[in-house]
């Protein structure tokens, strides 16, 4: 039995036998065999190889393709269940669903793998696309130098079926793949694909901070709250194999609608 599972997801659809080939994000190949097969099965329902409405292989063509157990094909599917990805019903098998409303917006994240299910989950409305210089401000906030040019990305992100915006964004891209502003109000998913996409690098670290803050007065009109409300902070910095920041994101989204949640694990040694 291979004690491994690869988890990258085919945009047209999975391979007829045999594990399917590592993303380029990867997963901790430490985790649990049914939590690498969660991996491998969200990457293929965000991607679109499984589309809401479709079904999921069956137990035992999952056995087969990804040389597990049945047990650990039913507490990978059990798990996504309880992301309210999927549905068992009755004489239908495992069926992808849409996401359900809330509005209590819930991230759950343990790899990097699970960015790209936020930016799938999410619309992004893109406000403003411009080259700013960052300023001693910006640069402190973002972590780069003063006086470098960034592209900055501003807009609301939005569920379907909600009125109510998840958060704000802004993406700031380094000026030297800033050639991707121009697929933006086109694309949907994660940015940082497209920036491994167009200039053949790969995202190897997203380091991730959270802090709280108050909705300026500029803000809380689009987020539909009081001006001075509780927020929370989320700034994700991407970093190349080299150090180098790719990108910046920092999202803020008001406390009252946001969950954050992380699964640590203890290592050994």
């Amino acid at each position: 039995m291979a004690s491994k599972i690869d988890t990258k997801a085919r945009r047209a659809s999975p391979p007829k036998g045999g594990p399917i080939s590592r993303a380029r994000t990867g997963v901790n190949t430490g985790d649990p065999l049914y939590l690498q097969l969660v991996h491998a099965l969200k990457e293929e329902i965000v991607s679109g190889v499984h589309p809401v409405g479709s079904q999921l292989p069956t137990e035992e063509e999952l056995c087969a393709r990804f040389s597990v157990s049945r047990y650990t094909v039913r507490e990978a599917l059990r798990r996504l269940r309880e992301d309210n990805l999927v549905a068992s019903r009755q004489g239908a098998g495992t069926v992808v669903v849409a996401p359900r409303p809330s509005d209590s917006f819930v991230h759950e994240v343990m790899s990097i793998n699970d960015l790209v299910a936020f930016a799938t989950g999410v619309r992004f409305a893109i406000d403003i696309i411009e080259m700013v210089v960052a300023d001693d401000k910006l640069a402190s906030r973002i972590g780069v130098a003063s006086g470098e040019e960034w592209l900055s990305v501003r807009g609301f992100r939005h569920t379907e079926g909600s009125e109510l915006p998840v958060c704000w964004t802004e993406v700031y891209i380094n000026r030297e793949f800033a050639a991707v502003g121009r697929l933006l109000q086109r694309h949907t998913g994660p940015i940082f694909h497209l920036i491994e996409d167009l200039f053949g690098q790969s995202i190897v670290e997203v380091h991730q901070e959270i802090a709280a803050a108050l909705v300026s007065p500029e803000l809380a009109r689009g987020l539909k709250v009081k001006a001075g409300a509780s927020a929370l902070e989320v700034q994700r910095t991407y970093k190349l194999a080299t150090g180098k920041i790719a990108q910046v994101a920092i999202n803020t989204h008001p406390a009252a609608r946001f969950r954050h949640a992380m699964t640590m694990r203890r290592v050994k040694g």
